[in-house]
């Protein structure tokens, strides 16, 4: 169906336009993207045991960690109160944590125990938490 006196042609309004200054002095897109990671990566040197179990879990929702490989995160955010006996409310506990060095001491606890599994397990977890800050 035509409408007037001009025939419409698919893609007729569709122009290229020369670069502006602006974009071609712009990054890349994958430049931005990569920004853009860094800025919201986590740091694992002052967290909520709520933010480490949401990150754990948008890890392993995203494919990037298995529930194997999740146990020494999770192991981490354990609390259990001596006077309570049993686990605290993530949800209500502000404290940051510098999981990093949880870990690291973590790893000479299990070393002194003699318990190398543990400790090979809480090694990938802070080689992990490196990784993702870009540490390594």
């Amino acid at each position: 169906m035509q409408i007037g006196a001009q025939a419409i042609l698919p893609g007729a309004s569709q122009r290229t336009q020369a670069p502006s200054a602006a974009s071609a002095n712009a990054a890349p897109f994958s430049s931005a993207l990569t920004a853009a990671s860094a800025a919201s990566a986590p740091d694992f040197t002052r967290m909520t045991r709520q933010e480490m179990a949401d990150w754990m879990n948008g890890e392993i929702r995203g494919g990037r960690m298995s529930l194997d490989d999740s146990a020494p995160f999770l192991g981490m955010t354990m609390k259990i109160p001596v006077a309570a006996g049993q686990p605290a409310a993530m949800a209500a506990d502000a404290t940051r944590t510098d999981y990093l060095e949880k870990a690291r001491l973590g790893i000479e606890g299990a070393l002194s125990r003699g318990d190398r599994d543990l400790a090979r397990r809480l090694q990938a977890a802070l080689d992990t938490m490196h990784r993702i800050q870009g540490q390594i």
